[in-house]
């Protein structure tokens, strides 16, 4: 707790000394008030390693801890009073024509009223202040803390994005061989009816991974028409889980099917057909016998694999064969361990053997410890004195905690900086097994405040350093289907742990189930129910303190717009997927609100009172069917800093979109600029993009409506922090004519982006070329992904070859082409290779071509200079034989595609041949 309290008073400390200067501030006349705070929380910042190392031993300590984080969540609720009220005087202030001598120069008519307020404020800073000055005291004179510095915090390692991942636990002969042979295993029967296979063992001894390399083997893909993997938590919902698999096996399912029409549709999509399918970490039988038995056996054949802590489930279910995974011998652990901190050099292999086998054995041989543990000894100097520190750490005895999270598990964690802490911590508002969005992450930790500001970086930057490295130290499991390593999710042991440090704030279930006391204390709730409705249990509104408050529903659960009346103090609020219609004048009052999402809500409209939410960052309204408009407040949101309106009819907005200078990710900005009116148009002009110097991400709809710009032709080429750009033209019914041919072009060729941006999609471009900047390394010198989707009248595509950073590209639905050729890498006759070290696409790892009806052939060369190489190869094997041993000079081919991991060529019918 105290490590995480050390970060909150922190922040509170750093924001207290950023306001107390504000002209919006010092309008109240409350700076001496919150100079003394101030001072009272730096001097309470001392204690606070003191108190951690003693809170385990003593209760005292530890409830000292409990009042001290409740009033620095109080004091964060203060500051932002401070801010909100301030900012409303000073508008007064400077909005007021009457020039008055009394109350601060506020007018007559608001003095009254203003003088209340800031003396009102001003009793709530006393009077907080002398409730901390008495914790203080408390700490320093009845509980003796001492005075000690914060301790040194191991550095983030910032390669995580472009280092290699090491497969956990694929070392040793054993994990090879039981892999070979449930391979076979499984091969051999797959023509039954249903065959069930286990693997049993204890938590994190590699059960997962053993499957996923049986899952992976190609000899497994090729054998069945349905293959499915399907995380099975503790308290698991039928509805998801039948949702996940038909989703799995390619069927669309709509919002609100009961359990008997998503089991009769799973029924049908695999009749006559074959299956395989992972069940991962099953606690009970009844997934199998009760909920999947009945509409799988419609299948032909089908293979279920089962893994499972309890030998008792893979009984009750049924399986056949059973293989138990054990725990590692030391050398395998050994291997394991240098291998997961890449340590390739044999010197320091064996130079670090005698104390590396002294830490697998004190991880008890068991994978996931030992991954953890190598995650930090990759963050020290590998020398055997700093490992022989790791070994002595407090950490490791620290007995406090349930057996199983003990000893390494728990000195992962505690190796962690303070954010960190909190970032992990905050994940178990997820359901167990339940992967998550980096961006969504990214967005809620900087709405929390758990984001250290750096200069020259965006917050939205420092967030995913921090994903990144909570991957990289095995807290976090990447979704290995993912290219952009977007998805992740939690090991559960390492949950539990997180929920052992968290239970007092943060809950994750149905909180119809929690007592009264037990919600006036939790900071956060995630909503986990298959009930119809959100309900909380009947508090008073003041004794409900939540901050944050997210909905994880199978439905499209019922929602009161009461609930902005019942949330005083909250600050992220997702009602994702609910079934609110409006939303309520009083949500202006939020004054804390830093995050709102009513994606895929039914809202028809917001209300003008949006717009005091000043502390409002980030506001999504994807796939709001009935939202055509946005209310003209919403350019006052001064510290927006995303605006999602993805899938949303938006056909009306207020002008100034530029004012808000710290948005830096637009989703869905419709292009336009028409008006009939003063203040709003049917979308934003391209120009008023300028004033956006934040820009991160952006993804720009209906761009056939812009008009070129004759006096600024570099948009984008100045966003210096711009890394994910979408351009999307809306879908035609009919044929373009040259005019509209010929201005899209136009556009597009004044969208030159960044030489930071790292991915780009274009879709329903309609010119009859690419632009130039497309196929130039110049312009897209770190691009990672091109996505070209639906550009169905270019007849060939650009000279993508050339981008050495492109790891991933996709081409679907270009039904103007014929033919790719020798373009395609750089050899056609525009493009003559003379290097003796050219390389094209010397990164592309992925490909994929998808719906291309009238595509026939693909060629690297043409068929002239193919008769020709073949002819050249025989003249240089003839001189070779006759030159007996002499050398002949001749220069290397040119390399194609050098680093390919993975072809998909799907729907193109007429393509003969690959090159």
């Amino acid at each position: 707790m105290a490590a995480i309290l050390g970060s909150l008073v922190g922040t509170c400390a750093k924001r207290l000394q950023e306001i107390i200067t504000e002209e919006a501030v010092l309008i109240l006349g409350v700076n001496k008030g919150l100079r003394d705070l101030q001072r009272t929380m730096t001097q309470i910042q001392c204690f606070l390693n003191d108190a951690e190392e003693r809170r385990t031993e003593e209760s005292a300590v530890n409830n000292w801890l409990g009042e001290l984080k409740d009033a620095m969540y109080y004091a964060d609720d203060i500051i932002d009073l401070v801010r909100f009220e301030g900012g409303k005087l000073l508008a007064e202030h400077n909005s007021s024509s009457t020039k008055a001598t009394e109350c601060g120069g506020i007018s007559f008519f608001t003095c009254i009223p203003s003088c209340k307020k800031r003396h009102d404020i001003a009793i709530k800073i006393r009077d907080f202040n002398g409730e901390l000055e008495k914790i203080s005291e408390l700490g320093a004179q009845f509980l003796k803390l001492q005075s000690m510095q914060h301790k040194a915090e191991a550095p983030l390692v910032k390669q995580m994005r472009t280092c290699h991942l090491v497969e956990p636990n694929l070392v040793g002969k054993e994990t090879l061989h039981a892999c070979t042979r449930l391979v076979e295993l499984v091969l051999r029967q797959e023509d039954k009816k249903a065959y069930k296979v286990g693997i049993t063992g204890t938590g994190g001894v590699g059960k997962t991974t053993l499957a996923q390399k049986i899952c992976n083997d190609q000899k497994i893909k090729g054998a069945f028409s349905n293959q499915a993997w399907i995380c099975v938590s503790q308290e698991y919902s039928e509805v998801a889980l039948l949702k996940e698999v038909l989703r799995n096996f390619g069927v669309h399912q709509e919002q609100g099917e009961t359990v008997g029409e998503l089991s009769s549709k799973l029924a049908e999509a695999i009749r006559g057909k074959s299956f395989f399918l992972v069940l991962d970490d099953v606690w009970q039988s009844q997934v199998r016998t009760n909920l999947l038995r009945v509409p799988l056996h419609a299948a032909a054949t089908g293979v279920i694999l089962v893994t499972t802590r309890h030998d008792t489930v893979a009984h009750v279910i049924g399986v056949e064969d059973v293989h138990r995974v054990e725990l590692m011998a030391l050398n395998v652990g050994w291997e394991l361990l240098w291998k997961s901190m890449n340590i390739n050099q044999e010197n320091d292999v064996q130079n670090l053997r005698h104390i590396g086998l002294e830490i697998v054995r004190k991880c008890g041989g068991l994978p996931l410890a030992i991954k953890v543990t190598a995650s930090v000894l990759a963050t020290k100097e590998r020398t055997q004195n700093e490992w022989r520190k790791i070994m002595e750490r407090s950490a490791w005895s620290m007995c406090n905690l349930p057996i199983e999270l003990r000893g390494a598990l728990y000195l992962s964690y505690d190796d962690l900086p303070r954010h960190l802490k909190q970032c992990l911590l905050y994940l178990i508002l997820y359901p167990e097994d339940q992967y998550m969005y980096r961006d969504y992450l990214i967005r809620l930790w900087v709405a929390e405040g758990f984001v250290e500001e750096h200069k020259g970086q965006l917050l939205e930057d420092t967030a995913e350093e921090y994903y990144y490295e909570l991957i990289y130290r095995n807290l976090l499991q990447l979704d290995p289907l993912r290219f952009d390593r977007s998805m992740c999710k939690m090991h559960d042991l390492l949950r539990q742990l997180a929920q052992h440090f968290s239970r007092d704030e943060n809950y994750c279930g149905d909180p119809q189930s929690l007592q009264v006391t037990t919600l006036s204390k939790l900071r956060r709730v995630s909503v986990v129910t298959d009930k119809d409705s959100l309900m909380l249990p009947n508090v008073d509104k003041e004794k409900i303190r939540a901050r944050t408050l997210l909905i994880h529903s199978t439905k499209k659960l019922s929602v009161e717009n009461t609930i902005f009346k019942r949330l005083p103090c909250i600050r992220v609020l997702d009602l994702t997927g609910s079934s609110i219609k409006s939303i309520p004048d009083c949500v202006g009052g939020l004054i804390h609100l830093r995050l709102l999402d009513l994606d895929e809500t039914a809202i028809s409209c917001l209300p003008e009172s949006i717009g005091s939410l000043t502390n409002l960052q980030i506001l999504n309204l994807q796939r709001c069917k009935a939202l055509h408009s946005l209310p003209s407040s919403i350019t006052q949101l001064c510290n927006l800093r995303r605006l999602g309106l993805g899938g949303t009819p938006i056909n009306q907005v207020p002008k100034g979109i530029g004012k808000l200078e710290f948005l830096n990710d637009l989703e869905g900005f419709p292009i336009g600029g028409t008006s009939d009116d003063a203040n709003t148009q049917d979308g934003w002009k391209l120009e008023e993009l300028g004033h956006l110097s934040q820009l991160r991400q952006l993804d720009m709809i209906k761009l056939e409506r812009a008009a070129p710009s004759t006096t600024n032709s570099l948009f984008l080429r100045d966003k210096k922090y711009l890394k994910f750009l979408n351009l999307w033209c809306s879908q035609r019914k009919e044929e373009p004519n040259s005019d509209d041919i010929s201005n899209i072009e136009k556009i597009f060729e004044q969208l030159i982006p960044p030489h930071n941006l790292e991915k780009l999609i274009i879709v329903n471009f309609f010119g009859r070329g690419y632009p130039t900047w497309l196929g130039t390394s110049i312009h897209l010198s770190s691009t990672t992904y091109l996505n070209l989707t639906d550009c169905t009248y270019c007849a060939h595509l650009p000279a993508i070859w050339q981008l050495a950073s492109l790891r991933y590209l996709k081409i679907v639905g270009a039904t103007a082409i014929t033919k790719i050729g020798p373009e395609f890498v750089g050899c056609g006759e525009a493009n003559p290779i003379e290097s003796t070290e050219a390389v094209a696409f010397p990164k592309l790892e992925y490909l994929v071509i998808k719906d291309m009806p009238n595509w026939s052939e693909w060629s690297f060369v043409e068929e002239e200079e193919e008769e020709e190489e073949e002819e050249e190869e025989e003249e240089e094997d003839a001189m070779a034989a006759a030159t007996e041993g002499g050398v002949t000079a001749t220069s290397p081919p040119m390399q194609l595609l050098p680093c390919l991991k993975r072809l998909e060529l799907l729907g193109c019918p007429k393509l003969r041949a690959l090159p």
